[in-house]
């Protein structure tokens, strides 16, 4: 620790080039197998093709030591924190890590403080590896501009979360942004292999049947921690029963069902609930059912499954099936009450009714074509036979004259002029051919007739 205090900073890790600290390449072998498999160089990480090329930024940090603000964004598993290490182990510039789950302000800015001192007296260069930055508040996330926009450090920061909502948007625009993917099926394989026969790793111990690894390969979900920690407890499973091959038995022994992906606040949330919808709307009841159970599977809150189910009954089906709406309304009252798990049964029983509805967008069009109209200034005045008539003076003022009882026509229509002059005569509403729609377009078709006639 500095004399004035800048270093007072709980548990930083700190290094210097070498491969110290607790992202760095020397792990003891009782450490878990992702962390001693974790590539020791950009060539070897898994994955990401599309961030790697010459050139790239992470080349040229890695590689050039040029100065960069980076924001890793990615699932969890997918080498966010890979970089960081090689950042650390491959880079001739003083590695500061910042927990941004401990860290408060103070801390991000003595760190900033003993980056722009160590600047300043030594001419070494800071790089700062914040990993999960969405934790951080929006106070702490200010304290990082000053040495981003200063340079004073080269900041690299990790986040599973969309950072367009979790990252302030004077760091955002400071950053550079890369996105990294889930890894493929492939990329998973070659993470098991390697693992496999890898000195560091299970180093040819045991071996794995084509069964057991598709079987890991598929529970993974693009996860590469995953996949080596679950390898990890297969092999362990295996060699306690003195076995030297893990079968799918084994294998079946370290996770009993696939990892779902989805986070309730992130990006998956957003992504599964559109293809929600997107699949009631396309009436394919069986891709529903699967994000459905997804949702449900991961914690989701059936609340907010039933509130969306009773938008789409509107939205999307209408007066196609009148009985949509009031179905969505009366599951969303069942949800609240029961809960889950029963909760997935009414769940389940609306979204195959509203799938399986004919559909129409008819009502959402109308109301905002109705509504274009009157933000665009046409609210012109009411007609004087439809004005409240029931005030003293009313009558004086032609209010209610000329007014026509629909119940006194036989056919319960008349034909008089309801909207106001600006918008006479427009049609919002344009039903379609599907399901109760139809019938009602023939009725309408019969009733604008008759009120227009006049």
């Amino acid at each position: 620790m500095s004399s004035d205090g800048l270093f007072d900073i709980p548990d930083p890790v700190v290094s210097t080039g070498s491969c110290s600290g607790s992202l760095s390449g020397n792990t003891h072998s009782s450490a878990p197998l992702a962390v001693r498999m974790r590539p020791r160089t950009l060539d070897e990480l898994v994955g990401q093709q599309h961030l790697l090329a010459p050139g790239s930024p992470l080349r040229q940090m890695i590689d050039g030591n040029q100065p960069l603000t980076i924001l890793l964004w990615g699932p969890p598993g997918t080498g966010k924190t890979t970089i960081a290490s090689l950042l650390s182990a491959h880079t001739d510039r003083r590695f500061v890590e910042v927990s941004a789950v401990s860290a408060g302000v103070k801390e991000v800015r003595d760190t900033i403080a003993g980056a722009r001192r160590a600047l300043a007296q030594s001419g070494v260069e800071t790089v700062l590896f914040v990993d999960e930055v969405h934790r951080f508040s929006k106070s702490q996330q200010d304290a990082l501009l000053p040495g981003v926009e200063n340079r004073w450090v080269s900041l690299v920061a990790a986040t599973t979360e969309n950072p367009h909502f979790s990252v302030i948007s004077p760091l955002l625009s400071r950053s550079l942004l890369l996105t990294l993917e889930s890894l493929t099926d492939d990329d998973i394989g070659v993470l098991v292999d390697r693992a496999l026969t890898d000195e560091r790793g299970l180093a040819g111990v045991v071996t794995l049947t084509d069964e057991a690894r598709s079987h890991l390969v598929r529970l993974a979900g693009g996860d590469g921690r995953r996949v080596l920690t679950y390898l990890e407890a297969a092999a362990g499973a295996a060699t306690s029963q003195g076995k030297h091959a893990i079968d799918v038995e084994d294998a079946a022994l370290a996770v009993d069902k696939a990892a779902v992906r989805y986070d309730r606040q992130g990006d998956q949330h957003y992504d599964v609930i559109s293809a929600f919808i997107k699949s009631i709307r396309g009436s394919d009841v069986d891709a529903a059912l699967h994000y459905l159970a997804r949702m449900i599977e991961a914690g989701e809150d059936p609340r907010f499954i039933a509130r969306r189910l009773m938008i789409h009954a509107s939205e999307d089906i209408g007066m196609a099936d009148p009985t949509a709406l009031p179905l969505a309304t009366a599951t969303a009252q069942a949800v609240a009450m029961i809960g889950f798990p029963e909760a997935r049964i009414p769940l389940a029983q609306a979204v195959i009714h509203l799938a399986a509805a004919p559909k129409s967008n008819a009502v959402i069009t109308a109301i905002d074509a109705a509504l274009a109209d009157v933000r665009a200034g046409k609210v012109g005045a009411v007609p004087p036979a439809l004005r409240d008539a029931h005030y003293s003076g009313a009558k004086k003022l032609g209010h209610g004259h000329d007014y026509r009882y629909p119940h006194n026509d036989a056919r319960g229509v008349v034909g008089q002029q309801y909207a106001p002059d600006d918008v006479d005569g427009s049609t919002y509403y344009e039903p379609t051919e599907h399901g109760f729609e139809a019938r009602l377009g023939e009725r309408l078709a019969m009733i604008r007739s008759i009120l227009r006639d006049r």
